[in-house]
Parts: structure tokens; sequence; C-alpha cells
């Protein structure tokens, strides 16, 4: 339906114990394509489940203009359901079976009811997500969990919903699954809310919605239009800042000023009139008014600074709170053309099967490359990662490493201790670097004053980043190959933007297996393999 739309009124929703999350939000979500942006811990896959019904609201309404298909990040499915029950259609076709076979009892065509190509359509959606070859009885433990996020989207579009939401639905999806997705959300004539950080499937919206402080703005245009618009409205609020704090500055000494000035005739007129010989009434009256003048020309001159200092707070309060990371790290340079690690023939048997061929692989990474490892799920990309840090040893083939430190940062970023404060776990990575030092450097990566002493076990999932961060970079020997698995599956877009200038300010070699293109991009990667198939072959970017 073309009116299909979401439309919140005062809504407001607490945690039972009574931590916040909205207070008093009011949007309407059109018809079309939106992307809902915000900081991990925002609210956003908790707005999407109060749109859904799933969570009721502590104030506030919640309408829902259409039917509604819901994709939460974690499906709330077993693994022994088949691909049909997961589909929802599994009763419709025991019924199709039972008609084909004779049966023509009325609870078979009840079961049915307009549904006689159920089967044709559902094959036909699953071979748009990729999944054409799936068996309806198969069971949904035996597939990954890229195809368990395609299923379950499938089985929301055979549906056929006018408002669909989704959360972060490319997370477990590999290059060539992402692409299947953006062709069927482009197809969606509905209302479609999304929550996601892939850049990539953001910049196909039609809008962006942003929590931010506390409101829900929408952003007309792609991902593109809306960081075109924050970057505006950033620089209008600096320019305020400094406009603010020199309009302040003025105040300031215009009132000191006239201040001194006030001193100066309050001493020339009690002199002047100890020397006029005028009744001391009289010179007391006199002495009061210039007195009082002098209090009221002060008054005006405090509240105009007022008046200044309460339009910096303004100014202040609209720039928003974007944590970057300017960082030097020259300790991890590398002399071009340095071998760091060679690998021949590397072979791993897994499940019976040589994952990588009968020949192995082979791969040599050298000073300061920068590679894309990329290939669909299953491929063997993190074991790849494995066997060249050493936390793997190949079934077959040799392996050589150049001295200095290999740095692995998998996917679940564990390697902090999580009972030890973030300055502890910097001082087991870099014990000779003095206190005060390692302190300034903890500053460089946003952890300023008390955040440095807070355990690893509380940090939130951008603080996680940035601290496994500061403690490999920063490492004594600092790291000459850095080995990413990938990295941004979990990070929201200022987390992302955080990790793209730490790799900025990186001078060593880095292998990366990610699916995010503008990440790969900007990171300044120039080799490229793609492991598919047992194979790994060099690549170029992939076309847009």
């Amino acid at each position: 339906m073309s009116d299909a739309r979401v439309v919140c009124s005062g809504l407001s929703f607490s945690w039972p114990d009574d931590t916040p999350v909205f207070d008093g939000l009011s949007f309407t979500v059109p018809s079309g394509r939106t992307g809902l942006v915000a900081p991990n811990g925002s609210g956003k896959s908790t707005l999407l489940r109060l749109i859904a019904g799933e969570l009721r609201p502590t104030a506030g309404s919640v309408r829902v203009l259409g039917t509604l298909g819901h994709l939460p990040q974690t499906l709330p499915l077993t693994g022994d359901l088949t691909v049909a029950e997961v589909l929802g259609i599994d009763a419709v076709v025991r019924a199709l079976d039972a008609v084909e076979s004779g049966d023509v009892a009325e609870e078979h065509f009840t079961a049915i009811g307009d549904d006689w190509d159920i089967e044709e359509r559902t094959h036909a959606q699953l071979d748009r997500l990729g999944l054409g070859g799936l068996a309806l009885d198969r069971r949904l433990d035996t597939l990954s969990g890229g195809q368990t996020v395609s299923l379950g989207l499938a089985a929301h579009l055979l549906r056929r919903p006018d408002v669909l939401l989704l959360d972060e639905p490319t997370n477990n999806l590999d290059l060539d699954a992402r692409h299947r997705l953006h062709d069927v959300l482009d197809d969606f004539t509905g209302c479609l809310l999304l929550v996601s950080h892939d850049r990539a499937l953001l910049g196909r919206m039609d809008r962006i919605a942003e929590l931010h402080a506390g409101e829900l703005r929408m952003y007309g245009g792609d991902f593109t239009a809306y960081e075109e618009a924050v970057r505006a409205a950033r620089e209008t609020a600096e320019k305020n800042i400094r406009t603010a704090e020199a309009e302040l500055r003025r105040e300031k000494r215009e009132m000191q000023q006239a201040r001194e000035r006030a001193e100066r005739r309050a001493h020339n007129a009690a002199r002047n009139l100890g020397s006029a010989g005028l009744p001391r009434i009289v010179a007391g009256a006199m002495k009061r008014g210039a007195q009082e003048s002098a209090g009221r020309a002060g008054q005006t001159h405090a509240a105009r600074v007022g008046d200044a200092r309460a339009r910096l707070d303004e100014a202040e309060r609209s720039l928003r709170d974007e944590q970057r990371l300017v960082l030097d790290l020259p300790e991890t340079d590398v002399p071009a053309g340095r071998t760091l690690v060679h690998g021949e023939g590397l072979r791993v048997r897994r499940g019976g099967r040589d994952l990588f061929g009968a020949e192995g692989v082979t791969l040599s990474v050298r000073g300061p490359e920068r590679i894309a490892l990329t290939g669909p799920n299953g491929a063997g990309k993190s074991t790849l990662l494995r066997l060249l840090h050493g936390g793997l040893a190949p079934d077959a083939g040799e392996i050589r490493r150049a001295d200095g430190r290999v740095a692995y940062l998998s996917q679940r970023l564990d390697l902090l201790d999580e009972e030890r404060t973030v300055a502890e776990n910097l001082a087991a990575f870099a014990p000779r670097l003095p206190e005060a030092e390692r302190m300034n450097l903890l500053a460089r990566f946003l952890f300023r004053g008390a955040r440095a002493h807070l355990p690893a076990g509380v940090l939130s999932g951008g603080e996680r980043l940035r601290a496994t961060l500061a403690c490999v970079l920063c490492a004594e020997p600092a790291p000459r190959l850095l080995l990413l698995d990938e990295p941004t599956n979990n990070l929201d877009l200022a987390g992302t933007a955080q990790l793209t200038s730490a790799l900025g300010a990186y001078r060593g070699a880095f292998v990366v297996v990610s699916h995010d293109e503008r990440f790969l991009a900007e990171t300044g990667v120039v080799r490229r393999l793609r492991l598919a198939d047992g194979l790994l072959t060099e690549t170029g970017p992939p076309a847009n």
C-alpha cells in the first residue's frame, strides 16, 4: 500500500529498572526506504521492537498503517526447524501434497486458500536471495549464519508486508549476498525502516533518520546527502562557537573597561567633593548617585556578558560530540618490500576435506602492503588469518615469518584482560613506557581522566575497540603486520571512522577481511585477494 507508514507520538520508554531510553519522541516514517542511524546503545533496536509491538511504551503511542514484518538482529529460531517451517508455508505445502495425491478433503483447500502457487513464489524469492538450491525440508542447523538471515528475510517478503523493519540485515552476509539484498530492497514498494551501519546499504535509502540528543531527525536523500548535511551543520556550529567566544571576550573586556572608568570617576569625584567645601549631606547624596550610576552600568555589562556566555553555551551544545582519533605511529614503520610472512602450499583439513584444496594456498605479505581478503562465507578467510598469525598450525605446507610482532584482531576483540583497567592493559602491552607517556597515549585514544581507569569488562563496543587499538598499535615491540577479521561488523559509524583513522596512521602492513567496500577504500587497500573454492586469486576492485 502506497500510504503505509509508521506514526509515533510522544513515545517514551524505560527499562524495568527505570533506566530511560526515549522520552517524548514524535515522528512519522513515510512510505519508501528509510535508514535509521545512531551510535550503539542509543536504542535503535529497542525502537524497532516498540514499533513491532514486542515492547510496550511507558507513555505515548505507536501506529503502524499496514501489515508489519520485523527481522531482528538475532532470529528467534531453533535448529530443528525446516526451511518450509521458517518460511511459514509448511501447512500449505502439506495440503498441496495431499491434494496432488488425490485427497480432496475440505481442510486441505482451506489451508491452501489462494496460495496454489506458493512453491513457485517461494523458490523465486529464495533464488533472488541466493538460496535457490535450498530444499524446503532442509533443517535450519545445517545453514550458515548468512543463509539464515536471508531465509528470515524471505519469510517476511513472502507475506508481502506493507511495513518492513530490518535490524542490521547485512551483518552476517558476504559481498555477493549483500548485493542480492540491495536488489531485493530496491524493489520493495512499502514502508521500509532499516537499522544499519552498512554505508553501502544506507547509500540506497530515500532518507536517513538519525537518533541524536533525544530527538529523531529526518534528512532527505541517501547517506552521502546526510553526511554532507551533518558536515555543514558542524561547520556552522564551529563558526557560531568562534563568533560567540569572540563576543564573550569583547563583552568581558568592555565590562572591565567600564568598571575601571567608574572607579576613576568615583575617585575623582570624591577628591573634587572634598575640595569643593560642599555641605556633608549634599556631598553624600552626590556620592551615592555616582555609585548607583556605576552600579547600573556594571549590571548592564554583566547582563551582556551573561547573554554572550549563554549564546556560547548554546553554540557548543549544537556541536556534535564527534570523538576523532588523531594519531602518529612512527614505531610501526616497515621498509618497503620487506617480506613479513610467506606461506607455501598451506593446507588445513576440516570435516574430512581440504579447506584450501589439494594444492593449498601460497601467499606473501610485504611491508607496508594493505591487503583486502574477500570471498564467500565459509571459504576459510578467518582460518587463513590465523595461519598467518601463528595461532593455528597448517596440516601441510610451510610458513615463515620475519622478526617482529604480528597482531591479530578477531571479530570478538578479546585481547584485553577484562579485570584490568584500560591503563593496566596498556601497561601490560607496553611495560617499559613511562606512566605519564601511557596516559598521554590513552588520551589520544580518547581515554581521558577517569575513563582510563575503567575495567575493560565494562567498556562499550566503541570503547573496547579504541582500548584494543591502543594496546595493539602501541605495544612493545610495535606490530609490523596487523591482521583484522571483519573489524567493522559490530561497530557504529563513529567507531568505523575511528578505526579508519587509526589504520591511516598505522605504517605497517595489514591484511583485513571485510565486506565493507567503503571502509576498504578509505583505509588505502592496494591489493585484493579473493578466497573461494580453495583457490586464492588476485583481483581488482569490484565494479560499482
